[in-house]
């Protein structure tokens, strides 16, 4: 990976980590046009260190939100003054909902590991069908949903609903922000709010995954690589940062739609190319 790749890819990552088309998805089609993907584990390893800028972006946009919660979480759960769980605050029993709604992802992607890690994540056939299955899910959930509820209106219930969501972005194709963003709708919450509590429940679960990925890409990725790694992963967190910003925007008055053919004419694409062996 040289300068300009990096530079490129961490544009892409930043771009499509938020905005609901999978950055894996993209990743791996301008990384195998580059003939920069080697091995399944390798270019896992290096999708998780450029996620860490993404993760950046969120704290800085979210500093408020982050601030807020973390002071009250600690406050009001892990000092003599501990409240009730019925008694304490928004922010309080938000970070209990985003805790809680992390498991699901942390719990699967443990178990699955290796399976994450291996050649799945390079199959452009596999994430041809899940740009397709999730876009079909998204236009139904804009369909059927009734956009009544805030993030204010969030229970522990429906963060594990989105939790479990999250977890289907295991599977590369998918969209961290595809799938939570669905489950939002589904459960009734509005765009914005589904999108903004999507972007908060990311955070332990991108930060864990990319520590113990950049562990293991030390010693994988050396030198002008990994110096390159660092590259995409600062431009990852500045265009990360402008899709948060546009995405929150942009759901304040327009539905999804755009996002749904987008992913329908990439799957179809992709199934194609996988198929046709263009581009495998």
């Amino acid at each position: 990976m040289n300068i300009l790749d990096a530079i490129l890819l961490g544009i892409i990552q930043g771009l499509t980590e938020f905005l609901p088309v999978s950055s894996t998805a993209h990743l791996t089609i301008v990384g195998k046009l580059l003939g920069i993907v080697q091995s399944g584990e390798l270019w896992t390893a290096q999708i998780a260190v450029m996620q860490l800028g993404t993760l950046a972006a969120i704290l800085i946009y979210f500093r408020h939100d982050v601030f807020g919660i973390s002071a009250a979480f600690l406050k009001e759960n892990l000092t003599r003054n501990r409240l009730p769980a019925i008694q304490q605050s928004m922010n309080s029993k938000m970070g209990w909902y985003i805790i809680f709604g992390s498991i699901p992802i942390i719990t699967i992607g443990l178990a699955f590991k290796k399976v994450i890690e291996g050649d799945i994540t390079k199959s452009l056939f596999l994430i041809g069908i899940m740009l397709i299955i999730i876009a079909l899910c998204m236009a139904y959930a804009e369909k059927k949903a009734s956009f009544l509820r805030t993030i204010h209106d969030i229970k522990l219930k429906d963060a594990l609903l989105i939790g479990l969501a999250q977890a289907l972005a295991l599977i590369p194709g998918s969209s961290r922000s595809g799938t939570t963003i669905t489950a939002g709708l589904f459960l009734g919450l509005n765009r914005e709010a589904a999108a903004r509590f999507s972007f908060l429940l990311s955070i332990p679960a991108v930060l864990g995954s990319g520590i113990l990925e950049l562990k293991k890409a030390i010693p994988i990725v050396s030198g002008e690589d990994f110096s390159s790694l660092m590259i995409a992963t600062i431009i990852s967190g500045i265009s990360g940062y402008a899709a948060i910003a546009f995405l929150l925007n942009y759901l304040r008055s327009k539905s999804i739609g755009i996002f749904i053919y987008y992913r329908l004419a990439l799957g179809c694409l992709l199934l194609f190319l996988a198929v046709s062996g263009i581009l495998s």
